[in-house]
């Protein structure tokens, strides 16, 4: 009798409990990401990380709260309510200006919807306090397409008389960074560190960082974040035309796809030095896929152009690809130049004899 009411007890802790379970399970797969290092950053780098919020199921989904364990971090529920097949985000904001070395925080994010649940969240990092970022970011905004941009940021440090900035790597090949030393002394070291956004950057938001690299052993790279908005009226394919080795004279056929956000038809299409033939049909579309013949009229040499596309029409916009090529000098022309010379030398000889 007794074997048999324990067994109907342990039976009924199981029912009460398995929902609890489920619940539980189905919270965690919400965040697909519930880990994120920021490694080493600089005092005063703006260092965040977006926690991806995945709402699978046929009800909506509603955070009511997110608290931190510590004040070095900050975190920001950018999607409250997510409904079904929808996503949403949480912010989590590493608190570099006033916090320095090793720090981590567990981020407790509260659903009381559709059922109740607590997911918990990791971030970690390693605030360096000698090293210095002024402004802690480089935030380019809105930005056209086709055109240079540049912003640049300070970097600070104080220590090591011997220490340095050895180099500074992109992952992008559109997104260039460079660094100059402007001032050294008394255990202070200051750089100007310079990103450049390239004309031939995709369209759209972008959000990356650069990494410095310093002659420091034990934390020798320290990363910087750079974003911005690329915006442009039409969306040139390719973007970055690469001919390669071209002979002067030479044409070189493209094909390129362009789309706009409204119908056009395509006026004009220009490359300083190149003569630019365009075969497309008049037609209002919104995608043209057009036959570029590119070929070389004065350009000579390396060469990195705009090419410049107008449509037509009483309101033309204007967006820009970027064309780069060798340009070389045909050597049937060196040959037959050289042949001039050489006649012409023989017959001042002649010339001289008689």
């Amino acid at each position: 009798m007794i074997a048999l009411r324990s067994m109907v007890l342990l039976s009924l802790v199981s029912l009460l409990s398995a929902p609890t379970a489920v619940r539980a399970d189905w919270a965690d797969g919400v965040f697909p990401v519930k880990k994120h290092d920021f490694g080493t950053v600089a005092v005063g780098a703006k260092t965040e990380f977006r926690f991806p919020i995945h709402n699978t199921l046929d009800s909506p989904i509603h955070i009511s709260s997110v608290r931190a364990s510590c004040g070095c971090t900050t975190p920001i529920v950018e999607t409250e309510s997510i409904a079904p097949g929808e996503s949403g985000s949480l912010l989590a904001r590493f608190n570099t200006p006033t916090f320095r070395g090793k720090k981590g925080a567990t981020l407790t994010v509260v659903i009381d919807r559709p059922f109740y649940s607590e997911v918990l969240l990791r971030v970690d990092g390693y605030i360096r306090s000698d090293m210095v970022f002024h402004p802690g970011a480089v935030e380019f905004g809105s930005i056209q397409q086709g055109e240079l941009s540049q912003g640049s940021t300070k970097i600070y440090y104080a220590g090591r008389s011997d220490w340095q900035v050895v180099d500074v790597r992109s992952n992008k090949p559109w997104l260039v960074p460079s660094f100059r030393q402007i001032q050294r002394g008394q255990g202070k070291v200051n750089y100007e560190l310079t990103v450049q956004v390239r004309e031939d950057a995709p369209s759209g938001f972008f959000q990356d960082e650069v990494i410095v690299e310093t002659n420091d052993r034990s934390m020798p790279r320290v990363p910087l974040r750079v974003s911005g908005q690329v915006e442009t009226p039409l969306v040139i394919s390719p973007q970055s035309i690469a001919l390669g080795p071209v002979s002067a004279g030479q044409p070189v056929t493209q094909r390129m796809v362009i789309r706009g956000q409204q119908p056009f038809r395509i006026g004009e299409i220009r490359c300083k030095g190149w003569d630019v033939d365009v075969q497309s049909d008049e037609a209002e579309k919104k995608v043209h896929v057009v036959t570029v013949t590119f070929t070389p009229t004065d350009a000579r040499g390396p060469q990195r152009s705009p090419v410049v596309i107008t449509t037509a029409g009483e309101n033309p916009v204007r967006a820009k690809a970027i064309l780069t090529a060798e340009v070389q000098t045909p050597p049937a022309a060196d040959a037959v130049e050289d042949g001039s010379q050489e006649d012409s030398s023989t017959g001042d000889q002649v010339a001289q004899n008689d």
